[in-house]
């Protein structure tokens, strides 16, 4: 077969950005010289969560996990050289989706772009925010709200761009069944398309137009025959609700049109070299299927479990995906598993499945409804807790973690602290150095914004009444507003929102009966309590920052609670104070800090200050998370008693040693129970 009857391949991209507009500049024009045919931008936590890099939240997280983004200018330098109407950019952002794609839009007509020929992608999908990344800002009605006025504005004014990704990715790494995964991003879409069509904004001839421009981000774990089978019966539901449920009769506009990343829930940091096999199957499952193919994909780094990758590791995982289009006869067939009776049977069995869920959140009042109920978060910490305990039980094996865990020396991370990126501290006061000097200049030659205060003011009146937001927010960008004056003003009108924890509701996923771990787990906390006369064991659980990865948190929350302690968790993006003032007011016995950001260099040792400055640094703190090593040895010296990272699986161990440490630090001798 010639190679002009091939398919063409997906969009090759790798999820990238860090510390400056100018260092992830160069990072895209390189990886586009390597062969990537897309970008996906990875914008640091203040930006997603709409907060200036000199916020008090920002401490310790500018640049950290994604590029701070803050102004017009930021977004200049960041896409300098980088002409956007020949490009197809993927960006990461939900709750301030509205603000970047604006100022994407502005950088565009700066290059005389024609912004009617734009393609890329904005996540813009925060249902998923307030169940498992945690970057959400506003209530549910004002977000979808902003979604709703973004997809309106994007079809009529940007054709070609996908408004939203609906992203049913960190669902899956929050603990999500595929039937799960496929029901609440199904409910998610519904919830969008029906505010939109009610908004007024589009006519009836043009439903199709904002269908065809729905798109899905999407997860793909190990299992990939079951994972494979999940895409097909994702596009198999879609075609059904849009031609149903929205009348939608042209097969094209109803495709299911999906982006992926592969798992990052399932990279370990034990054996870590094992990760790239991990990567290579995972892919194969939404491409092996021609008829569920991905049109986008990105692969994360053998070593993310362990830090962010360098340019070199996110190669690799370029080079991955140009092996297998390029090189193997993949593109040269047809659907390989039509007419299979094992497929058919397992897509029928996942399509029943997801129907049946779906009508159960719609009875409840749809996705945002079941979002305040707490259904949906409680299912999730749920079903997480359940297959953490298969796998410290050994039902679920992962090699290298939990069965075959000798090795051989690893010649990756002989240097474990050259194995990742690191992210120099000085760029955080470099950013906010230059925020400064962007204010103070915003208003003089050459750039003689109109004043941002006015433009602030205008945005406040829209969002007040009823009319689209894009284009208050276009004058905002126009006049040299930053994103946290942005999101404040739009803070002041919607309020804020913190979303349910689901720890409380989730049910016990792991038995306690005599001679188990748990059990004895249970004794030692029981027996500690008794010793210090304090009734039952008190623990906080902190997520200070702006991380809003709280998976790991949550199952600490839980197995803790399971394990006869009062467990104290208020949730996500706490400051050291807030969490102190909490520790104190609870009278804990150890405080839990968990942080996957990498701010915790910064944010860790703040509590411990704040705690021996309150007379109380006789509280043990424990710290878990993607820590490095050094790193590691840096929080034992300034006082943190314990730290856990991802080769920690065994949860229930970990709570003992918690117990272990409170009874050192309160002088009561270790505790031995039988098992």
């Amino acid at each position: 077969m010639t190679e002009r009857q091939k398919d063409r391949p997906w969009l090759m991209r790798t999820y990238a950005g860090h510390s400056t507009a100018e260092a992830s500049n160069e990072l895209y024009r390189n990886n586009l010289a390597k062969g990537q045919t897309g970008l996906s931008v990875a914008f640091d936590l203040p930006t997603q969560t709409g907060y200036d890099p000199d916020h008090i939240l920002a401490r310790g997280e500018v640049g950290r996990v994604g590029v701070p983004v803050s102004h017009l200018g930021d977004m200049r330098r960041l896409f300098q050289d980088i002409p956007l109407e020949q490009m197809n950019t993927s960006m990461t952002i939900n709750a301030t989706a509205m603000w970047l794609l604006a100022m994407y839009q502005v950088v565009a007509e700066e290059q005389g772009a024609d912004i009617t020929k734009l393609q890329g992608t904005t996540q813009n999908d925060i249902v998923k925010e307030y169940l498992s990344r945690g970057t959400h800002v506003f209530p549910p009605g004002p977000s979808l709200r902003l979604t709703t006025d973004m997809i309106c504005y994007t079809v009529n004014n940007i054709p070609k761009w996908n408004p939203i990704n609906i992203c049913s990715y960190h669902l899956q790494e929050a603990g999500a069944t595929p039937v799960q995964e496929i029901a609440y991003a199904m409910s998610t879409a519904i919830a969008v398309l029906d505010s939109v069509f009610a908004s007024g904004q589009i006519p009836e001839d043009r439903k199709g137009d904002v269908v065809a421009r729905i798109s899905f981000f999407v997860n793909a774990g190990v299992r990939f025959i079951e994972e494979m089978c999940k895409m097909r019966a994702f596009g198999r539901i879609w075609d059904r609700i849009t031609r149903e449920r929205y009348g939608i009769e042209d097969a094209k506009q109803r495709r299911f049109r999906y982006g992926v990343q592969v798992n990052s829930l399932g990279l370990t940091e034990a054996q870590p070299e094992n990760n790239v096999q991990r990567i290579v199957l995972e892919m194969l499952a939404v491409t092996l299927s021609k008829d569920a193919r991905a049109r986008a994909v990105q692969l994360p780094a053998w070593n993310e479990a362990l830090g962010l990758p360098r340019p070199w590791d996110q190669q690799w995982s370029l080079r991955i995906q140009q092996v297998l289009a390029h090189e193997s006869d993949l593109l040269e067939y047809e659907d390989i598993f039509e007419g299979s009776h094992v497929i058919e049977a397992k897509v029928s069995s996942l399509v029943e499945e997801c129907l049946a869920e779906i009508d159960r959140i719609q009875e409840m009042g749809g996705a945002l409804a079941a979002v305040e109920s707490g259904y949906l978060k409680s299912q999730l910490v749920s079903s997480h807790a359940e297959r953490r305990a298969r796998i410290e039980g050994g039902e679920e094996k992962i090699v290298g973690v939990n069965c075959y865990e000798s090795t051989e020396p690893n010649p990756l991370t002989a240097d474990l602290d050259a194995a990742i990126m690191t992210v120099d501290p000085a760029v955080e006061a470099r950013v906010v150095a230059a925020l400064k000097d962007w204010r103070d200049t915003r208003y003089q030659p050459p750039f003689n914004h109109p004043r941002p205060c006015k433009a602030l003011e205008k945005l406040k009146q829209a969002a007040q009444g009823t009319g689209n937001l894009m284009e208050a927010t276009l004058e905002c960008v126009r006049s040299g507003v930053t994103t946290g004056e942005w999101s404040e003003a739009l803070r002041e009108v919607f309020g804020e929102f913190r979303a349910p924890t689901g720890v409380s509701s989730a049910p016990v996923a792991v038995t306690a009966e005599a001679g188990t771990p748990l059990a004895v787990v249970r004794e030692k906390v029981a027996r500690t309590a008794s010793d210090l006369g304090s009734g039952r064991l008190r623990l906080l659980v902190g997520k200070p920052g702006l991380d809003g990865h709280s998976n790991g948190a949550e199952q600490i929350a839980v197995r803790a609670r399971d394990a006869g302690f009062e467990v104290v968790y208020q949730g996500i993006r706490l400051t050291p104070e807030q969490i102190v003032s909490a520790a104190l007011a609870e009278d804990v016995h150890c405080v839990g800090l968990s942080i996957l950001s990498g701010s915790h260099a910064e944010l860790v040792p703040d509590v411990l200050v704040r705690l021996r400055e309150a007379g109380a640094g006789d509280i043990p703190v424990i710290a878990g998370g993607i820590i490095p090593p050094a790193d590691a040895e840096e929080l034992r010296t300034a006082g943190v008693a314990a730290v856990f990272t991802p080769k920690d699986f065994g949860i229930t161990e970990i709570i003992g040693r918690i117990v272990d440490e409170i009874r050192k630090a309160n002088k009561l001798d270790p505790l031995e129970v039988p098992a």
